[in-house]
């Protein structure tokens, strides 16, 4: 059995409660129900997991927490809320998947990506972050010198190779693919396939989550057009930045993606475009973030914070330079 999901309370009015002021209360509560729920959880897992041995690495897909939990903290992205449950319910229905779970996040700075991954994997794994079968890498960190990329390749693809072989349901988060050495990532084309087996490994339950800002600066683009033409964000559709996304991200000699063998044989099942937050949306995150560290929510402290962002463009300031990056930083300025 899967963990409960929250849906009757997410319904009931979780959304709205990030979204008012007056109602940060109930936003506080529902977050402390998921937790304990979550630990609920945890004692029925352990108990089972103590019979039998269909544990599966301690993967536990909860898709009704999950949206719950992005409909209440994620603010101003209805394509990263609709694309993320439908690539994961079409892909968890699936006892045994063609391939593996291929998706790739494209935003600026603050727009919500990194939150969003590490929203996935909590409900996906009872252990969240901290799972051993969960797996990050950064360029900076893991790939820094270009002249090593030869042997970068050959570590990843063992990295991957013998992960797999220990859990098949294992997942692989890349950050800042805008800053990966171009043909390094293609090493783990054969993983990202259909195929059965690749180098005596049964991969096709693995998730592969590419993140990056490449592709930000043509959203907000498109996003503010749209805007200017009287488009609700709501009603912008994948299709609206698909092709900007595609020029920007896959056309670039400084992307990692850069005549990506991925990308020229469709590897990629979801792309998820992240859209530049206004400050209603900024104000909604200073509450979301005054409820998480138990600060009394104060309309004009809400107000000042927004307001001391950086917006553009120039003229209309109509979008956060920064997202909600800065937020959590800023508040102890006023308190």
């Amino acid at each position: 059995p899967r963990r409960a999901g929250h849906a009757g309370s997410c319904s009931a009015g979780g959304a709205g409660a990030a979204a008012a002021m007056g109602r940060s209360t109930a936003v506080l509560a529902l977050k402390l129900a998921l937790l304990s729920a979550a630990a609920a959880a945890w004692d029925l897992w352990a108990l089972r997991c103590s019979f039998t041995a269909d544990c599966e690495c301690g993967f536990e897909p909860d898709l009704r927490g999950l949206e719950c939990e992005l409909a209440v903290t994620l603010v101003g992205q209805p394509l990263v809320r609709q694309q993320l449950m439908k690539g994961l319910r079409q892909f968890l229905e699936k006892r045994s998947p063609e391939k593996p779970l291929v998706m790739s996040f494209h935003g600026s700075t603050g727009t919500g990506k990194t939150f969003v991954s590490a929203m996935l994997v909590r409900h996906l794994f009872l252990e969240g972050l901290q799972s051993p079968h969960v797996h990050q890498f950064s360029p900076i960190v893991h790939f820094p010198h270009a002249e090593h990329v030869e042997r970068y390749k050959e570590n990843l693809k063992h990295w991957i190779q013998g992960n797999l072989t220990n859990c098949g349901r294992s997942v692989f988060l890349f950050e800042e693919m805008d800053k990966m050495h171009p043909g390094l990532i293609d090493v783990i084309m054969p993983f990202l396939g259909p195929s059965w087996v690749v180098y005596g490994t049964n991969y096709r339950k693995a998730i592969f989550i590419f993140v990056s800002n490449a592709g930000g600066e043509q959203i907000n683009e498109m996003t503010l057009d749209l805007w200017r033409a009287h488009r609700d964000r709501e009603e912008i559709s994948l299709q609206d930045m698909e092709a900007a996304i595609s020029k920007a991200v896959f056309e670039n000699p400084q992307s990692g993606f850069w005549k990506s063998g991925i990308i020229n044989e469709h590897l990629i099942d979801f792309v998820v475009p992240f859209l530049p937050l206004k400050h209603h949306h900024v104000k909604q995150c200073v509450i979301n973030e005054l409820v998480q560290q138990g600060l009394e929510v104060r309309q004009g402290v809400v107000q000042e914070v927004a307001d001391s962002i950086p917006y553009f463009p120039e003229e209309e300031k109509l979008f956060s330079s920064t997202g909600c990056k800065t937020v959590a930083s800023r508040i102890s300025f006023f308190f």
